[in-house]
């Protein structure tokens, strides 16, 4: 198929040196590769334990209660944060998995992390199907982690009182136990 220069003026007849296509073409739409939103859903019962083992393991979160387990809203969604986030969290609470869940745009993405590996994504209506409303709301935009009630931020905890607070956890657990 050959083009007629005189049909298309503005165009030139050469492509400028060194211009070249990219391979991946979704950024030219405006967006950002990045998600929006990025929510760790943990059966961890309150965000005071949350938030300590995101303090422990270096993460940027706000971690909110909810009657089913805390969540952790990742301040940083950039390149692979989130997933790192998710693998360092399940691996530190062993045998404990949880769900990452980021929404860009419109999409909803849920992805089941145990022992600090990704184990496949799952249907986000499965998960929010059985989540509590604050999550719902907070993944639809409804809601910002600056609504939700007992929110704890991990900056705001130490990394020695963090070890602290999980020891006593830890602690109580296997006095429960017995």
């Amino acid at each position: 198929m050959t083009t007629d220069p005189d049909q298309h003026p503005d165009l030139p007849d050469e492509l400028p040196e060194g211009f070249e296509v990219p391979d991946d073409l979704s950024g030219l739409d405006g967006t950002s590769a990045d998600p929006d939103l990025a929510v760790l859903i943990t059966q961890i019962a309150g965000a005071e334990p949350l938030a300590a083992a995101c303090a422990l393991a270096e993460l940027d979160v706000d971690a909110a209660p909810t009657p089913v387990g805390a969540l952790a809203v990742l301040r940083d969604t950039s390149d692979d944060a989130p997933a790192r986030a998710a693998a360092a969290i399940s691996k530190l609470v062993a045998g404990v998995p949880l769900v990452l869940v980021t929404r860009q745009g419109e999409q909803l993405t849920c992805v089941r992390y145990a022992d600090g590996a990704a184990e496949g994504e799952l249907p986000p209506g499965l998960v929010l199907g059985g989540a509590p409303e604050a999550l719902e709301d907070l993944v639809t935009g409804q809601l910002t982690v600056a609504d939700l009630p007992g929110v704890v931020a991990s900056g705001s905890i130490g990394r020695f009182k963090a070890m602290r607070m999980l020891t006593g956890a830890a602690r109580k657990a296997r006095k429960k136990q017995r």
